[in-house]
C-alpha cells in the first residue's frame, strides 16, 4: 500500500497523508481522522528509510541499558517505549552489559543517522566516555546522572530516600542495619549509601557495616545475605539497595531459620512488581520507573527540536511503602 493510495481512500491529498505521517500540526482534525482511520484499515507501514530522506530525521530512539533484566531497568524501558511511540518514535534496545565496546557498537548509529537521539542507563562513571563517544548529538541520562549538569537527566534523590529507609527502620526499634549495596560506579549506589550513613550517623549510631554484592541479581543478593549472617553481630535489619537483591537476602534469611520482621527486618528499593511477590512482602520504596521513562523522552524530544536548548534535570518524587517484611 502505497501513501498515494491512503490519499485516495481518504480522499485528501498525498501532501496531507505525509504531514500526517510525520505528526505535523497544521492538519485539520476531520482531515488526520480520516488519514488514520484508512492506515489502519489498509493496514499501512511508512517507508521509513524514505521518510528519513524527506525529513532528515529517522523517528528512531536508542537506549542503552546496562542489564534488561533488572526488573526496574525493564520498566523504565516500558516507559520510554510508549512515550516514544505516542510521538510517532520507534525505539532500538541495546543490553549493553556495562560493556564500553558494546556501547561504542551501538553509538555508531548516531553517525549514520539511523538514530534522532539517545537515552543511557549507564553508571555515572562512564559518562565522559560516553560524551565523547556521542558528541553533540541529543542526549539524556535516565535514573543515572553527572553533578555537573552537562546532560539532560531525570531520577529520583537517593539520599533522601535511602535515609527515609534508616528512619524508619530506627523507629520500629532496629538497632543493628546493615546495607547491601551494589557496584559503586553507579550513582544511584553512591547516593544510597551516602543515605545509608547518614541516616545512621543523624541518630549518633555506630552500627555501620556494608556488604558489597557482586551484581545485581537475585543470587548476589542471597549470598550478599549469607555473609552478613556469618558476622559474629548479626544485623536485625538489613536494607538493599534493589528489590532484587532483597529477594535474594529474604530466601537466605528463610534458609537460616529466621523470622522477617520479628529476627531480621528487610527493605529493598524500586517498587518493581517482584516486592509482591516474595514471602513476606517486601517493604521498599517506590520509584515512577515508567514515568522516569515518559519523562526521558520528553526531555530528548525537546533535545532533538531544540539543539541548542541548556540541559535539563527533573527529579521524581518517591515513596515509602510499608509491608510485612519491615
Amino acid at each position: 500500500m502505497s501513501i498515494q493510495k491512503i490519499a485516495r481512500l481518504a480522499g485528501v491529498s498525498v501532501a496531507t497523508v505525509s504531514r500526517v505521517l510525520n505528526n505535523s500540526e497544521s492538519v485539520k482534525a476531520k482531515n488526520r481522522e480520516r488519514v488514520l482511520k484508512a492506515i489502519a484499515e489498509s493496514n499501512y507501514q511508512p517507508n521509513l528509510l524514505a521518510r528519513q530522506l524527506r525529513t532528515a530525521r529517522s523517528s528512531m530512539i536508542l537506549v542503552l541499558v546496562s542489564n534488561i533484566a533488572n526488573p526496574f531497568c525493564a520498566e523504565v524501558v516500558k516507559g520510554i517505549e510508549e512515550e516514544a511511540e505516542k510521538n510517532g518514535f520507534r525505539i532500538l534496545l541495546c543490553n549493553t552489559g556495562s560493556d564500553m565496546e558494546r556501547s561504542r557498537s551501538a553509538l555508531n548509529l548516531l553517525s549514520g543517522k539511523i538514530v534522532d537521539g539517545i537515552i543511557t542507563m549507564d553508571a555515572s562513571s562512564r559518562l565522559p566516555e560516553l560524551a565523547t563517544l556521542i558528541g553533540s548529538a541529543p542526549w539524556v541520562q535516565c535514573a543515572e546522572y553527572a553533578d555537573d549538569g552537562d546532560v539532560s537527566c531525570v531520577g529520583i534523590n537517593d539520599v533522601d530516600a535511602a535515609q527515609c529507609v534508616i528512619d524508619q527502620l530506627l523507629a520500629r526499634g532496629c538497632q543493628r542495619i546493615a546495607l547491601i549495596n551494589h557496584d559503586l560506579s553507579y550513582k544511584y549506589a553512591r547516593s544510597r549509601e551516602e543515605g545509608y550513613r547518614a541516616g545512621l550517623k543523624a541518630h549518633q549510631r555506630d552500627y555501620t557495616v556494608v556488604e558489597y554484592a557482586s551484581d545485581l541479581s537475585f543470587s548476589a543478593g542471597k549470598a550478599a545475605m549469607q555473609a552478613l549472617l556469618r558476622n559474629t553481630e548479626r544485623p536485625d535489619a538489613v536494607f538493599a539497595v534493589s528489590d532484587t537483591l532483597a529477594a535474594g537476602a529474604v530466601l537466605a534469611i528463610h534458609e537460616a531459620g529466621l523470622k522477617m520482621p520479628q529476627d531480621i527486618a528487610v527493605v529493598g528499593f524500586d517498587g518493581t512488581e517482584l516486592a509482591e511477590m516474595v514471602t513476606p512482602p517486601l517493604t521498599t520504596v517506590y520509584q515512577p520507573s515508567k514515568e522516569i521513562g515518559r519523562q526521558a523522552v520528553g526531555l530528548l524530544l525537546n533535545k532533538i527540536d531544540n539543539p541548542e536548548a541548556p540541559a535539563q534535570r527533573i527529579m521524581m518524587d518517591w515513596q515509602y511503602v510499608s509491608r510485612a517484611s519491615a
